[in-house]
């Protein structure tokens, strides 16, 4: 009961309804996600875009209802994602600009709690929405809007699949990797490998492509599947596991030419390594505020409780 308590101060209690069974099990028909959308349309004025209250409804069926992958997943296993979308312009040809966040939760193994596993922000997306588009998944050919949203899909599936088998994530970052392709080869807005923003869908797909940075992915998979689905029944090993896929972080890191994959990590964890460490033993505790002081000083912030 003391670790259970534990658990949920580290990870902020997210409950869920059904129990977390089989994770080690083949995902054995329901769709992979449980998206949620939510729209943001303050800066739009004018009751002529009042029917993009349909957009929410729209783009979830379309995410929910479609499978994605070549596996069957029971209810308790789909993927939670929410995905918050702000219209910031339109034109009166109903094209639109607006930047989107992904988030999607992963349960811990054995609990009733779930864990961010990665936060996708992205800020330049145009697409064009008339009244009565009907969204098409295809592969073949491109469209800003559902290219857009199935790039992020399958990158989402790329970081879920890391979490539970070394570079699981594979064959979803490679058809990441072919709508970018595609996106080029139509000279659509946000596509371009742009000196000026390092921090765009091209990089984040060439990277996580990139050998370079295999072992940033294999650390996903350990500090997942070696450490928060063992925090229950082995926190002090959990612990160490955790560290080792610190260790490895850091050390990737310091070969690595960009930062970018490494702030993803960061961005999502954070608060939530220091609430694993936050009641280890004083060594283990000052030694993982060490290697984060060194690696991630981005968020020191979060750190601090571990020098006491």
């Amino acid at each position: 009961m003391r670790y259970l308590n534990i658990i949920h101060k580290v990870f902020n209690v997210f409950l869920v309804t059904g129990l977390f069974i089989g994770l080690l099990s083949t995902r054995t028909l329901a769709q992979e996600f449980d998206c949620t959308v939510t729209i943001n349309t303050d800066q739009l004025e004018g009751t002529i875009y009042d029917y993009l209250d349909n957009f929410k409804p729209v783009l979830e069926d379309y995410i929910n209802e479609y499978q994605w992958t070549e596996f069957d997943y029971q209810e308790h296993e789909r993927i939670n994602c929410q995905i918050q979308i702000v219209f910031n312009s339109a034109s009166s040809d109903f094209s639109y600009a607006a930047e989107a966040v992904f988030q999607i939760q992963r349960p811990i193994y054995n609990t009733n709690t779930k864990t961010t596993t990665v936060l996708l922000n992205d800020k330049t997306w145009e697409f064009s929405f008339p009244e009565g588009k009907s969204l098409i998944h295809d592969e073949l050919q491109f469209d800003a809007l559902t290219g857009f949203i199935d790039f992020y899909v399958y990158m989402m599936l790329g970081y879920d699949f890391d979490t539970f088998s070394k570079l699981g994530g594979d064959p979803y970052f490679s058809k990441a990797q072919n709508i970018l392709n595609l996106a080029q080869s139509s000279q659509a807005i946000g596509w371009a490998r742009a000196n000026n923003n390092r921090r765009n869908r091209n990089i984040l797909v060439s990277e996580m492509m990139t050998s370079s940075y295999h072992p940033l992915r294999e650390a996903y998979y350990e500090y997942h599947r070696l450490g928060l689905d063992k925090f229950i029944d082995s926190p002090s090993d959990a612990r160490q596991n955790i560290l080792g896929a610190l260790e490895k972080i850091q050390q990737n890191k310091r070969r690595a030419t960009s930062n970018y994959l490494f702030d993803i990590f960061f961005d999502a964890k954070a608060r939530e390594i220091s609430a694993v460490f936050d009641e280890a033993e004083t060594d283990l505790r000052l030694e993982a505020y060490e290697l984060l002081r060194q690696t991630d000083q981005g968020h020191l912030s979060e750190y601090e409780n571990l020098q006491n």
